[in-house]
């Protein structure tokens, strides 16, 4: 049996607030202009907290890898967007020709299209996650019906097309809102987000994304990186094919060990 859900402290103080306002109110009918202005407060910093994707207001939310993974010097390679059969295989290559373990939290409708894609993943050692169905530019605006729904649908598919469940979910642009946190506790998944986000589908600048994902490159961080919906290089390569050859470098140099998230998180 699942644990019952336990609101966020924040989710706890807005509940409280709401309550307060509505008691105040009822016993102080002039005061509501004051309720009023409260409970505006209240959703402003509710609807700041979905927009920041690192946040951890609304629930638990993992941003880099426990102390005991970072003692071990491992980093976290986060791969999103795909299954892409023009990019995806060779990232695989890249992968594999470092030594190199990441994961990669694919699409559920592109991993119907591509489910061999999300089985060549897994059989090479690498882990599929759940990145959302639809991967709706307003899935933070869903409901938590269609929220589920979307979440559910590619935890089946991901499911079914690798043998494997997935454990950690990523939301689109890590955009979300309340209903996730309940939503994800009821299908026993985690919600990842990341320490370093080079922007890599805005940036085609390969330098640009090095930079970001390196600068103060530490033990425990976890990187991410895009092989769905990539921007492109002056050159038309997918930037994540001109980057990631040097990043796996760097982490070589620095003597820290990719590793997926269901081996540091276990």
């Amino acid at each position: 049996m699942p644990t019952p859900w336990k609101p966020s402290a924040t989710l706890l103080a807005s509940f409280a607030l709401h309550g307060a306002a509505a008691l105040g109110t009822l016993a102080m009918p002039a005061a509501w202009p004051w309720a009023l202005g409260a409970l505006v407060a209240n959703h402003a910093v509710i609807t700041a907290a979905g927009l920041l994707p690192r946040s951890t207001l609304l629930g638990p939310n993992i941003v880099r890898l426990p102390e005991a993974s970072a003692a071990r010097h491992e980093i976290a390679l986060t791969i999103d967007d795909g299954p892409d059969p023009a990019v995806t295989p060779r990232v695989l290559d890249l992968l594999d020709a470092a030594g190199a373990k990441a994961s990669f939290f694919c699409i559920g409708h592109r991993a119907r299209r591509h489910p061999e894609l999300c089985r060549e993943i897994v059989a090479r050692g690498h882990r599929v996650e759940n990145h959302g169905d639809s991967h709706s530019k307003v899935f933070s605006l869903f409901g938590p019906g269609q929220m589920q729904r979307d979440i559910a649908a590619a935890q089946a598919t991901l499911s079914d097309v690798t043998g494997q469940a997935p454990r950690f979910f990523r939301a689109t642009a890590g955009l979300r809102n309340p209903f996730l946190d309940p939503v994800l506790h009821r299908l026993d998944l985690r919600l990842a987000a990341w320490t370093r986000r080079p922007y890599d589908t805005r940036t085609g600048d390969a330098e640009v994304v090095f930079q970001r994902l390196t600068r103060q490159l530490a033990a425990g961080d976890i990187l991410l990186l895009h092989d769905g919906h990539a921007a492109r290089t002056a050159d038309g390569q997918p930037v994540i094919l001109a980057v990631l050859p040097r990043l796996l470098q760097t982490l070589a140099e620095n003597s820290l060990t990719t590793v997926t998230l269901h081996e540091a998180l276990p």
